[in-house]
């Protein structure tokens, strides 16, 4: 039993997978309430599927690239129920997700791009080919110096149109294509660790000065 879930875009997004089907999931988009929703999120699809977490065999999350906040939430969690059940627990890209379900559901039709919210009027992107396969990125940058009329997957296409005239389907990533990515081996499987791509915005501040 595969528990999937991916907070690095405002999508609270969690999947259950038998390793057949997904036979639960919840999707809620709230940039601001990751910490509040994933958890409880988490418990009420085990409750409705009638799955102990004693039998979750693995945990799938996607490691970004996103904004600090919300990506460290899935990733400590990933971590932490991986610890306390000994399970191994498998990253994903999260561009790559999206990118996966939009050759599945045919909203692509040659090579494209991902692009996400980054911010900052910035995006965070990668290229594609026709099959889903990842090759370029993934970066973050302003979106008229990765302009194109490729169609655009993600949330990224429909905020900068001027840049990206052709968004397309999906807008954010999905746990239960997560989940089927890990289970099929559709993409590459990685650490746990976060896709920052930069800084986050709060920092420890240096030294202070010497006043002379």
């Amino acid at each position: 039993m595969l528990l999937a879930f991916d907070t690095a875009t405002p999508a609270v997004t969690v999947a259950l997978h038998d390793g057949e089907r997904v036979v639960a999931s919840s999707t809620t988009v709230d940039a601001r309430r990751h910490g509040e929703l994933l958890a409880p999120t988490i418990t009420a699809l085990l409750d409705e599927a009638w799955v102990p977490r004693q039998d979750l065999t693995a945990i799938a999350v996607g490691v970004g690239p996103g904004p600090f906040t919300g990506l460290r939430v899935g990733l400590v969690t990933a971590r932490t129920l991986a610890a306390v059940l000994e399970i191994p627990v498998y990253g994903v890209c999260t561009l790559d997700v999206l990118a996966a379900e939009a050759v599945d559901a045919a909203t692509v039709d040659g090579p494209f791009l991902v692009a996400t919210d980054a911010r900052r009027k910035e995006v965070y992107w990668a290229s594609y080919d026709e099959a889903g396969r990842r090759l370029d990125g993934p970066h973050v940058s302003r979106p008229a110096d990765v302009a194109t009329d490729r169609p655009v997957v993600g949330r990224g296409g429909l905020m900068y149109p001027d840049a990206f005239p052709r968004p397309v389907r999906p807008e954010h990533p999905d746990a239960r294509v997560l989940a089927a990515v890990v289970s099929e081996e559709r993409a590459e499987l990685l650490d746990p660790e976060p896709l920052y791509l930069r800084r986050p915005d709060a920092a420890t501040p240096g030294k202070p000065k010497k006043v002379s």
